[in-house]
């Protein structure tokens, strides 16, 4: 690689002789008094050299494959967001919903890059206690080009904020249409602090409880990329809070499934970043993940589809969709842990688990979880994590070396401390944010739609000629 002083030295000579051109053109007294000029430019550049060496130094482990990589995997998570997300979700509601929704996951973008700035990121990754991380990174204070591993400290930082924006933007799929935009906003607010952060730090960070390369850890789970950070969390958290939000008022079929699956698209591309991406090096085990990734992704699809087509005698778009973000999500825990083979077994199982979860067990238990977010998220976090304890193997990610014994009982117990983090976190915050704002708008402000009562727009404005 040619460094950065070698590159500066080569273009020195021309970057004189432009800076001289104008002197040349004036007469020859102007050409004597630019001599000082000239004679002071070894000094200057003397001292902007030092500062290069300074900079090469600090940014010598870097490797700029890897760091450019992992810049792209981050554009593509928040791709995910900001439109996948919001047009998967935006096509599910009506169309007196859909500017909610993507305001929604606007705000939510926002909101969470001010805490990862303020504190986030350093709660979740700085070293502290075994379940939440300490303020010496407030503010991102330290955090630059230096090398971090293969990356550089900052762009760490700003792919690990990605995955801190996606994950409360997942719960609005199972609120849609009935809460408050001042409500979710503050409902993330809090949610971030005491379920997310403490999450990221115990699953991810220096020393944490679930972190299964922590050999002092109380819980030795391994997660890729987000199965419990990411799904469960904000699935179970979405489960408890439709529950006490309670059932809409009305319900329409979705007004958009062109929407629907251009945002699954969306989805499907971002998701290389958020599984490839999490190897956190342009190597064999980010291609790994992007292969599993890719497998239980159309397989997932494809057996939701078939499970439609036996069940109601007709493959539905909106089963290849639903399937599709199913085997996605049953995938993240284990995408660079697990074979080809592996990842076809967990595309069949992210196909039929959740399919089950959100056709039968809503019905038996009459919650209202209007995109079922708990069903796929929540259900298929939980079974991706349990059948990265089945499947995942050192042949693949000799990482894991001598970490599967007994990681099936670690998955459970991650499981199930996932849960119940995450949905007694959530009525806590829900009944704060009861208080202080409230949660519903009234019967008459839902029935006309929050597009309006929210925001004061349409989202489509038809010819009435």
């Amino acid at each position: 690689m040619i460094s950065i002083r070698s590159r500066f030295m080569k273009l020195l000579p021309a970057f004189l002789l432009a800076a001289a051109l104008p002197l040349l053109a004036q007469d020859s007294s102007a050409t004597v008094v630019a001599e000082p000029a000239v004679a002071a430019a070894p000094a200057v550049d003397s001292a902007l050299l030092a500062r290069i060496d300074a900079l090469e130094a600090a940014a010598s482990g870097v490797d700029s494959g890897s760091n450019a990589f992992i810049m792209i995997c981050a554009a593509l998570v928040l791709f995910m967001t900001l439109p996948g997300l919001a047009l998967f979700y935006g096509g599910l509601v009506r169309t007196k919903n859909m500017l909610s929704v993507l305001a929604q996951c606007m705000g939510i973008a926002g909101v969470v890059g001010l805490l990862w700035w303020a504190f986030g990121y350093s709660l979740a990754f700085s070293e502290g206690s075994p379940f939440v991380g300490g303020l010496s990174m407030a503010f991102l204070n330290g955090v630059n080009g230096e090398a971090s591993g293969k990356i550089s400290h900052s762009t760490f930082s700003m792919f690990q904020l990605m995955f801190a924006i996606i994950t409360p933007a997942l719960i609005v799929g199972a609120i849609a249409e009935r809460m408050k935009y001042s409500a979710v906003l503050l409902f993330v607010v809090l949610w971030m602090i005491v379920v997310y952060f403490p999450m990221a730090h115990m699953v991810w960070g220096p020393g944490g409880f679930l972190n299964g390369f922590n050999a002092e850890a109380g819980i030795k789970a391994l997660d890729f990329a987000g199965g419990t950070v990411v799904h469960m969390s904000s699935g179970w958290s979405a489960l408890a809070l439709c529950i006490i939000l309670g059932k809409r008022n009305s319900i329409g079929a979705p007004h958009s499934l062109v929407l629907t699956m251009v945002g699954t698209g969306i989805l499907w591309v971002g998701w290389y970043g958020f599984n490839a991406g999490s190897a956190l090096a342009a190597d064999g085990i980010a291609a790994q993940a992007f292969m599993t990734t890719t497998l239980a992704a159309a397989i997932a699809g494809l057996t939701w589809a078939l499970v439609d087509w036996i069940r109601l005698g007709k493959p539905t778009v909106l089963g290849f969709c639903s399937g599709i973000v199913g085997g996605l999500v049953t995938i993240t825990p284990a995408a660079g842990f697990v074979t080809a083979n592996g990842s076809v077994i967990i595309g069949i199982l992210g196909g039929v688990v959740p399919y089950f979860a959100v056709t039968y067990l809503k019905k038996w238990l009459k919650y209202d979880d209007a995109l079922d977010t708990f069903g796929i998220h929540g259900v298929g976090g939980a079974l991706g994590a349990i059948l990265t304890g089945v499947l995942a193997t050192s042949s693949v990610n000799p990482g894991i070396e001598g970490l599967t014994e007994g990681l099936v009982l670690e998955q459970i117990k991650a499981v199930v401390f996932t849960a119940v983090l995450s949905i007694v976190a959530t009525v806590i915050i829900a009944y704060i944010v009861k208080v202080v704002v409230g949660l519903r708008p009234s019967k008459d402000e839902e029935l006309q739609g929050l597009d309006q009562v929210d925001h004061g727009e349409a989202a489509y404005h038809y010819d009435e000629a």
